[in-house]
């Protein structure tokens, strides 16, 4: 070997090693890596773990930016989140649907289509107005376009992406975010105008009580209990959507307009009071994961419930569907199903007819 290329390499390896070694103790020189590297790497790990713990359950760190958020390095509840969206709230939303689905299908079987007991008389009565069934179907038709969107949302990923392929899948994907958004308003409009429309007519009575003894009469071909312009089946999906629709929209303005809205807060404080024992201090980013889980809930049950208003609205029940259709129905279906309303319909009509005799004649003083 030539002694002046070895010399130049012994002398770098030496020096690494002063620069290595040189700010250790003589005693760890000594011990060496098996003895005294190991006793000082244990606090150092410790340190680490009780650092890591502290991220793990989301310690909220400084930051010099506006956006304070940007402090929690992991926001734990985030999996939370994630866990009750894909796991339990998409499961029971599955079940739910699908359920009610077989149910109508047992009951359509089992008990056929609902006819007029007496057939049709080929009277006429306007059972809606225009303004009435405008905004019926406002809500009706937002309602659905929210919720095939927004089940696309939830499932798209498992159902249509396979089939339809990415590409088309982000392309239905984008449009129907900005449905689901701006259709959210019609949807809102709609149940402020049903809810001024019908709010009288839908106050729950003591003939809610003998509708339901009866089983609204579904169950028998020859027993119709009495009703008023609506129902107590009628009565509860009118409540459901309203409240319903109330709630889902709040959410969703939450969604729509992120970090602006705390409504979880003061609404858990609220239930306190009744000894509920709710978190009432949420950061903002807990209102919006508790935002989107409310709305997939809400919007749930109500899809649910709607399914088997549109059964019997259309399919499930004869004449049904002319009430939101032309406004007119049948005098004999009408008897059957909102005897009580139709002897109003009535009664109003002798008065009117009444106060039409009674009236001067054009001229007479």
């Amino acid at each position: 070997m030539n002694v002046r290329n070895f010399i130049p390499r012994l002398f770098a390896i030496l020096s690494l090693a002063v620069l290595l070694l040189g700010g250790m103790p003589a005693a760890e020189r000594l011990t060496g890596i098996a003895a005294g590297a190991h006793a000082q790497q244990a606090p150092a790990d410790a340190g680490k773990s009780d650092v890591w713990r502290a991220i793990r359950q989301g310690e909220q760190g400084y930051v010099s930016i506006p956006d304070k958020k940007a402090g929690v390095l992991i926001q734990s509840e985030g999996e939370n989140w994630r866990a009750f969206r894909n796991g339990p709230l998409s499961t029971w939303g599955v079940w739910g649907m699908v359920g009610m689905l077989g149910l109508l299908a047992l009951f359509f079987v089992v008990r056929g289509r609902i006819r007029i007991e007496h057939g049709k008389s080929g009277r006429l009565i306007e059972r809606f107005n225009g303004l009435e069934r405008f905004s019926h179907w406002l809500t009706a038709v937002s309602f659905i376009a929210l919720g095939l969107t927004g089940l696309n949302i939830l499932y798209g990923r498992y159902v249509l992406l396979p089939v339809i392929g990415p590409e088309a899948f982000s392309a239905i994907s984008l449009a129907g975010k900005y449905v689901h958004n701006y259709i959210s308003f019609a949807f809102m409009l709609g149940i402020v105008l049903i809810l001024v429309l019908w709010i009288k007519d839908n106050i729950p009575s003591k003939l809610d009580l003998t509708w339901f003894a009866q089983g609204g009469g579904i169950f028998s071909k020859h027993k119709h209990p009495p009703a008023k312009k609506f129902n107590a089946g009628q009565k509860i999906i009118f409540w459901a959507v309203v409240l319903g629709g109330i709630s889902v929209s709040l959410s969703g303005l939450a969604l729509m307009f992120p970090f602006e809205f705390a409504f979880f807060g003061k609404t858990f404080a609220a239930l306190n009071v009744f000894g509920f024992g709710l978190p009432e201090n949420l950061t903002m980013m807990q209102e919006m994961q508790l935002s989107q889980l409310w709305h997939a809930v809400v919007a749930l049950v109500l899809l649910v419930l709607i399914i088997a208003h549109i059964y019997i609205g259309t399919v499930g029940m004869e004449g049904a569907f002319d009430a939101m259709g032309s406004g007119m129905v049948d005098e004999n279906w009408a008897k059957e199903h909102h005897s009580l309303w139709v002897e109003e319909v009535k009664e109003e009509e002798r008065k009117a007819r009444g106060a039409a005799r009674g009236a001067p004649a054009p001229g007479d003083d």
